[in-house]
């Protein structure tokens, strides 16, 4: 077990104020050779949007996304060494300059801190508050014992927390951005290398993109292999998972850190994996709930049940697992994560009661699927995606109020499950953050309104409501409802979020015009109910809106 005693002042509350960054990249493959040529592990890999235009059009990846933004990057990529056998230096080889650094940081083991780079830093007018560091574990040789990456990651994060205190900074606690496999590290290092208990004190917070918390429904490569990688493909194992002697288990995460301060971005395209075999294995390997082969329901690798934790959020991102264009290079992730790390409102979305008023087929067998994506005014990104090709809107229903969450065969409950309360979307935005482009708030007054007007933040959240009839009696494709509404909070000051003066719900984007506005009803200091109508479906859904 890792403990850093100078870590351990701070409680175990979590921060929006900026800290250290480590991205963590997921599973390599049987053999690394090439992924360790690449210098950032794919993190300085963007995406274009040929559909958009504008600063919407390029998406530079996440490295190059944080020097561009509020971020002044430090490139701190180098520090940590990963040697085929455990490297050995004396105090008499240690610079003078890091005598109040602990030895074992940088001997004795496979993974130490390279002491001339470590100087480095030390000497510059770096802020540890502002580093960006890619936990490069693809460098060890040694596949077989996967608890040496957990280590090696705490490793890193006491190096970051020792180099601020040498500064006379204070100890940072570290956010994390991981994908796939890398989200799995992280659980080892929090439900193992650390004391239990104690990595609430050292880890912020945390974003893992397309991880198999749950495992991966299919087990087949696991016959494959006979060599190196068959430690690493075992965390895929859902069995292991899910077993309770297994100590990093998903289901005992909550005894470790707080899941509400650990997000799971779920992918949802798998159409765009490149392997279409893991697409194919994804749909005959179905998991409970789902009807077989009928769907797919994955980011072409892992479920996106199986990329969820127990009370942990989650949002869904309209990408597929890895490659070109996928959650690793997807500037959704970057907008998704920096909120999660920064944001100061928080935002839930229920659903608190329904009436689906067409639809049903008499001779067919109806099922319904509801669902909402979420984007904030000024950036043309979703924070959170639902629709029908994603195959993850919530249903299928049987019951005209979409009550029948409870039955067998639902494919996704409600994120808080069966304790009554059907939470459709929990985000978060930022009106403190700037873009490349402006030094106006990131979710605020960023469209150049008139600066006599009050400050407003606005959320798009356009609703679907979708009929599938599995007998083909009737017509399966059917969309009863689909209609966007937009949500506007109004601040005497965007900068004091304590001046929210109102929140209107609109049917257009003409925000002064009274015939565009819906009353919405505060039930209580900062939660708002509103109506939305159409010919087939009517409900009434709640809003939380707090300033975090």
């Amino acid at each position: 077990m890792v403990k850093n005693a100078a870590a351990d002042a701070q409680n175990n509350d979590a921060t929006r104020a900026e800290q250290p960054i480590i991205l963590i990249r997921g599973f390599g493959g049987l053999g690394v050779e090439d992924e360790k040529r690449i210098a950032y592990q794919g993190f300085n890999d963007g995406t274009v949007y040929p559909q958009k235009c504008g600063e919407n059009y390029i998406y530079e990846g996440l490295i190059l996304r944080f020097m561009k933004s509020r971020w002044t990057y430090h490139d701190a990529t180098n520090i940590v060494g990963y040697y085929n056998s455990p490297i050995v230096r004396d105090s008499t080889s240690i610079p003078a300059e890091l005598a109040k650094f602990d030895l074992d940081l940088f001997s004795g083991h496979k993974v130490v801190i390279d002491p001339g780079t470590a100087l480095n830093l030390v000497r510059s007018t770096t802020n540890v508050y502002k580093t960006l560091w890619v936990f490069r574990y693809y460098d060890l040789d040694d596949r077989e014992d996967f608890k040496r990456y957990g280590c090696a990651l705490v490793r890193l994060i006491t190096f970051i927390q020792k180099l601020a205190e040498e500064k006379h900074q204070t100890v940072p606690k570290v956010n994390i951005i991981a994908h796939s496999m890398g989200g799995l590290i992280v659980r080892e290092a929090v439900q193992r290398s650390y004391e239990k208990g104690v990595a609430a004190k050292h880890i912020n917070k945390i974003v893992t993109l397309g991880t198999p918390h749950q495992g991966i429904s299919f087990q087949l490569l696991q016959d494959w292999i006979g060599i190196g990688a068959a430690s690493e493909l075992e965390q895929f194992n859902p069995d292991r998972q899910k077993d309770s002697k297994n100590p990093v288990g998903f289901k005992k995460l909550a005894k470790h850190f707080p899941p509400e301060r650990m997000l799971t971005v779920v992918g949802t395209n798998y159409r765009t994996y490149g392997p279409t075999v893991a697409s194919w294995l994804n749909r005959a390997f179905s998991v409970s709930g789902e009807f077989g082969p009928n769907y797919n329901r994955s980011d072409g690798l892992v479920k996106q049940a199986f990329a969820q934790l127990p009370g942990a959020p989650r949002t869904f991102v309209h990408k597929c697992h890895g490659g070109p264009d996928s959650l690793v290079t997807s500037r959704e992730a970057f907008e998704i994560a920096t909120r999660f790390f920064f944001g100061n409102i928080k935002v839930r979305l229920n659903l608190v009661k329904a009436k689906v008023k067409r639809g049903q087929d008499l001779f067919g067998k109806s099922e319904f699927f509801f669902g909402v994506s979420i984007k904030p005014r000024g950036v043309d990104f979703e924070l959170f995606h639902q629709s029908a090709e994603a195959e993850n809107c919530y249903g299928p229903f049987s019951s005209g109020d979409l009550t029948d969450t409870s039955q067998a065969g639902v494919a996704f409950n409600w994120a808080d499950g069966d304790n009554g309360e059907r939470l459709i979307w929990e985000g978060w935005l930022d009106t403190g953050a700037a873009t490349s482009a402006t030094e106006k708030p990131l979710d605020g007054d960023a469209n150049g309104q008139d600066p006599t007007q009050p400050n407003d933040i606005v959320m798009r959240l356009d609703f679907f409501l979708g009929e599938r009839d599995l007998f083909g009696i009737g017509f399966s494709d059917n969309v009863v409802f689909r209609k966007q509404y937009y949500v506007r909070a109004v601040f005497d000051d965007v900068r004091d979020l304590t001046t929210l003066r109102e929140l209107v719900l609109h049917t257009g984007e003409d925000f002064t015009d009274p015939a565009q506005a819906k009353t919405m009803h505060r039930t209580s200091a900062a939660t708002w109910e509103f109506d939305i109508t159409g010919t087939g479906f009517d409900a009434t859904l709640s809003l939380g809106f707090d300033v975090a």
